[in-house]
């Protein structure tokens, strides 16, 4: 009867060690599943992604891009031209005019008031001593 026990435990001992490395490798593949989700997961993220990027890729081509770049180096150019033009517009007669308007100007008599000839009375100082009033703080709003 021992004898039968004890293969009865032997039995047992094995059964669980079985039943050990079948958890163990339950509890692996449930790893790896999880881990091939987040894969998936990465990959259909690159595929939108990728999708997007062809998609402005087909929208904004390279000779769109450039044609742009060289309409607005067009325009700078322009507006330099206009710059030139604008700050280089007066003519000689223009200057001629403008000093004429100057000399017109200052040599007009201007009509200023009479100057007092009498002396300006002298200032008493107050006989009240000013008080130190300590100035408001400001704080910072938060």
């Amino acid at each position: 009867k021992a004898m039968l026990l004890l293969k009865k435990k032997r039995y047992q001992e094995q059964l669980l060690d079985k039943t050990e490395n079948q958890i163990s490798n339950l509890e692996r593949m449930v790893q790896d599943i999880e881990f091939t989700q987040i894969e998936m997961k990465v990959i259909e993220g690159l595929k939108i992604g990728n999708e997007c990027l062809n998609k402005m890729h087909q929208v904004m081509s390279i000779e769109e891009v450039e044609r742009i770049m060289g309409e607005t180096q067009d325009a700078v150019e322009y507006q330099r031209q206009i710059d030139e033009i604008l700050a280089g517009s007066l003519t000689e007669e223009d200057e001629d005019a403008i000093l004429e308007e100057l000399n017109a100007i200052t040599q007009e008599q201007m009509e200023l008031p009479e100057v007092p000839s009498e002396p300006l009375p002298e200032k008493i100082p107050e006989a009240s001593p000013v008080k130190n009033r300590p100035k408001p703080e400001l704080v910072a709003a938060s």
